[in-house]
């Protein structure tokens, strides 16, 4: 299309490619498979020009043109078209066969390899080239192409954008496949830093090393890899030139059921029209967002080859998409044509009417030269009189400072900013592929990435319309282990990734409410874990009271008990004549019996809620009655041997026996028991604790000993007290028996130790309220045992047999007297 100024545009509208549904070709150049997609850009780029050509507010008195050349990639040819352009001719560079060069600008793309190849020569005379395609690393070397500017925004969200819709489905098992250039490099090591951060783990990781057709034999040796592994998600970053391969052949040899998240909308028309209903996998594609363009669409629909008779692609294209005659002079015979043939009646996947985003780049970009022209023939019109405004635009490298210092804006509003200055994230849309019969496909916009919105609401997506697999209706699943649900925690596989894992149950009084905890919370003191460890709950307290079925037994038990030695002493008392009260020495005997009642009682304070008072003294109670119990029966002991070993009136224990000396081995005894309570309250008395661990769903109040040390201290001291009583008693058991209490003694003392040495152990191995039942139980014991051991043979004898008693002796006996009374009952018949 001819104008006053002209851009160039150069699209790749031929594969490499032979299309053997043509059946009427007689060439080779048109036996070549025509892309549809590239010729989207070519109505692009017309359609701005007539924009702006109408647009009486840009370029005044000018009218825009464009040349369309196709480029072959990856061939010599390809700088064949571009020295036609530049030179007139493609033999002799350098030499300019064109009197008047009108071209102001050069569009290249999609491929990144073209425009670097066309750039470099574009860049010798500093000629303005603008590249279409999607952003590529490579072209950014502004040294290497000074005049190239890239329209595509540059990828810098796109690995956030594809974890985003990774953590949407919970897929933390996943493939990659990029392509061995300087983009796929980049985005390879951002995705893998925003999978880290959101613990998403690469199952395996391939690159395509070159575009040759020898590397699908190597994605052939990756098959089993792919195929095999239990991640059912691949991510694929490429352009379409590295990945041209793959899009041919990915779905017959390579994948099955998987779920590819792209980067590039793949080229429909070179699908196999013959390939089955549906797809073997699930393409779900980031495409840049744009804005639609009004009045686009509408364009397309009136196009038509004698609208735009110079337009040779555009006959191509009528030719190959309604089978129009085809005349003996290599012309399309326009008259067999359906008269209401029109681009939008072409399927989708062949033709799209939706302005896709490299034609919306070159939409972009003709208006970006259109605006720098237009200040810059401003500009000259300030500094000089123009004579001839044409003749004044010589020279497209004058064209640079315009576009780099003005920014621009297309009718959308939508602004142009180059790559060199470019600070914006861009949008992505998300499409999903939708299958039909004989190869058909649409792309059907699913949802949305937005950097700028709230990091909740980056990413959204209507899940319903997505269409998975073949035979699947439900969102796939890619993990590599199952997630560990509340009351578990992961338990990291040796030599293996984060995402693969065992679950281990929660230890006790832990919990783990939520889902792929990595440790579990333990739970605070006042409170205890349930049995699925899924919650705390808070602690009931808890202590042995007497309200407690068995603190309420102990209770009662030591009442009675201390009833029962209160009526033995009132039986004594009544009874405190008779002979065998007296031969007893009967003011032991109420010693006995009162700090046995003591000794009774002072278990009532093991039971109810503990305080610090209760504590030290139960503890101190507990060491001083019980050593006034054992140091009596000790004196009891010794007094009973001295009696009957004293038979002499001039030998020393017959002195002992006389002076009361035994008397003072009670309050003896009791101060060194003092002595060491003293110690055990000076240095760590005891204190109120809790103990967590004994009751589930309880904690319970007791009272710490404090000083372990000085616990059995006291406790030892009264089994040697104990022990030196049973020694002693043990000598006398074969003294005379009837007055005698000697074998009672010993009895009581072997009960005592008894109870005494197996508490020690069961102590230890109990726990809570228990351990302090244990220990009421051991000072009952203990004292019971005293009590009956000693006191209720005499009270048998007192109240069933009394004749045992002599009614003519009822005198009082001194201890001085016992062996005499000995001897006398001795000469008895």
């Amino acid at each position: 299309m001819d104008g006053d100024l002209m851009i160039t545009g150069f699209f790749p509208l031929y594969t490499l490619g032979i299309d053997h549904s043509n059946s009427h070709a007689s060439k080779q150049e048109e036996n070549k498979m025509f892309i549809f997609k590239s010729y989207q850009c070519v109505l692009a780029l017309a359609f701005a020009i007539e924009e702006i050509n109408k647009n009486p507010d840009l370029l005044h008195n000018l009218t825009l043109g464009y040349d369309i050349y196709d480029v072959e990639f990856r061939t010599w040819t390809m700088f064949k078209n571009l020295f036609i352009c530049l030179f007139g001719k493609y033999k002799f560079p350098n030499y300019s066969c064109m009197r008047d060069s009108r071209s102001i600008a050069v569009l290249t793309g999609p491929s990144g390899i073209t425009s670097d190849q066309i750039g470099t020569l574009l860049g010798l005379y500093r000629f303005p080239q603008f590249t279409f395609g999607p952003f590529d690393h490579a072209l950014s070397d502004h040294n290497k192409f000074p005049a190239l500017y890239q329209m595509a925004p540059k990828d810098t969200s796109i690995a956030t954008a594809m974890v985003s819709i990774l953590l949407h489905f919970s897929w933390s098992w996943v493939g990659l496949l990029t392509s061995q250039v300087e983009n796929g490099a980049w985005v390879l090591a951002e995705l893998k830093d925003e999978m880290a951060k959101n613990r998403v783990c690469v199952a395996y990781e391939l690159v395509i090393l070159s575009q040759d057709v020898s590397y699908i034999f190597k994605f052939m040796a990756f098959h089993n890899e792919v195929n095999l592994s239990s991640a059912s998600v691949l991510i694929i970053y490429g352009d379409n030139d590295s990945l041209i391969f793959l899009m041919i052949f990915i779905e017959q040899i390579f994948m099955h059921g998987k779920v590819c998240i792209m980067n590039s909308q793949w080229d429909f028309t070179m699908k196999r029209k013959y390939f089955m209903i549906g797809s073997l996998h699930v393409p779900l594609i980031f495409v840049h967002h744009h804005v639609e363009v009004s009045g686009f669409i509408d364009f397309v629909k009136a196009v038509k080859p004698s609208k735009y008779p110079e337009d040779i692609f555009l006959a191509r294209l009528w030719f190959l998409s309604f089978n129009c005659s085809y005349s003996e002079c290599d012309c399309v015979a326009w008259d067999n044509c359906a008269q209401d043939a029109s681009l939008d009646l072409l399927p989708g996947h062949i033709f799209d009417m939706t302005m896709s985003g490299d034609s919306y780049n070159v939409y972009n970009t003709v208006y970006a030269v259109a605006q720098a022209l237009h200040e810059m023939l401003l500009h000259q019109t300030e500094v000089q009189t123009m004579g001839n405004r044409k003749e004044t635009v010589t020279s497209p490298a004058k064209l640079h400072n315009f576009l780099k210092n003005i920014p621009f804006f297309n009718p959308t509003r939508d602004q142009i900013i180059w790559e060199m200055k470019r600070n914006l994230e861009p949008e992505y849309d998300i499409l999903n592929i939708w299958n039909f019969p004989e190869g058909l496909e649409l792309a059907v916009r699913i949802g949305k990435f937005s950097p700028y919105a709230p990091h909740a609401n980056q990413l959204s997506l209507s899940e319903d319309m997505v269409e998975w697999a073949i035979g699947t209706t439900e969102t796939p699943h890619s993990v590599c282990s199952e997630s560990c649900g509340p009351g578990f925690r992961k338990s990291p596989q040796e030599g293996k990734a984060a995402c693969c894992f065992d679950c281990t149950p929660c230890p006790e009084n832990e919990i783990a409410n939520g889902t792929d905890m990595e440790q579990c919370v333990k739970c605070q003191v006042h409170q205890y874990a349930n049995i699925q460890r899924t919650q705390c709950h808070m602690r009931t307290a808890s202590f042995l009271g007497f309200e407690d079925p068995l603190g309420m037994a102990l209770a009662c038990t030591a009442l009675c008990f201390s009833l029962l030695t209160v009526a033995v002493l009132g039986i004594f008392l009544k009874h405190q004549d008779t002979a065998i009260v007296k031969a007893n020495n009967r003011s032991l005997s109420y010693i006995l019996l009162i700090s046995l009642i003591f000794c009774f009682l002072c278990s009532l304070l093991f039971l109810g809620h503990p305080n610090t008072f209760t504590c030290i003294l139960q503890q101190i109670t507990f060491g001083v009655v019980f050593t006034v119990a054992i140091s009596t029966v000790l004196v009891k002991t010794v007094i009973v041997v001295l009696a009957f070993k004293a038979t002499s009136p001039g030998r020393k224990m017959r002195w002992l026996l006389v002076s009361g000396a035994p008397n003072f081995i009670i309050p003896i005894c009791t101060l060194i028991q003092v002595t060491f309570c003293g110690l055990w309250l000076g240095t760590s008395p005891p204190f109120v604790d809790t103990d967590t661990y004994s009751e589930h769903g309880h904690i319970i109040i007791l009272c710490n000993k404090g000083s372990l040390t000085a616990f059995y201290c006291v406790l030892g001291y009264l089994c040697s007290l104990a022990l030196a009583s049973f020694t002693v008693a043990f000598l006398a058991r074969n003294l005379p028996d009837t007055f005698n209490e000697a074998k009672f003694l010993t009895f009581s003392m072997l009960v005592f130790c008894s109870v005494w040495l197996t508490f020690l152990p069961v102590y230890h191995s109990a726990k809570g309220k228990v351990m302090v039942a244990v220990e009421v139980f051991s000072i009952l014991a203990s004292s019971a045992g005293l009590l009956g051991c000693i006191f209720v043979p005499k009270c048998y004898n007192i109240l069933v047999r009394p004749e045992r008693e002599n009614p003519g002796k009822e005198t009082d006996l001194s201890t001085s007297q016992q062996p005499q009374l000995w001897r006398q009952q001795q000469q008895r018949p």
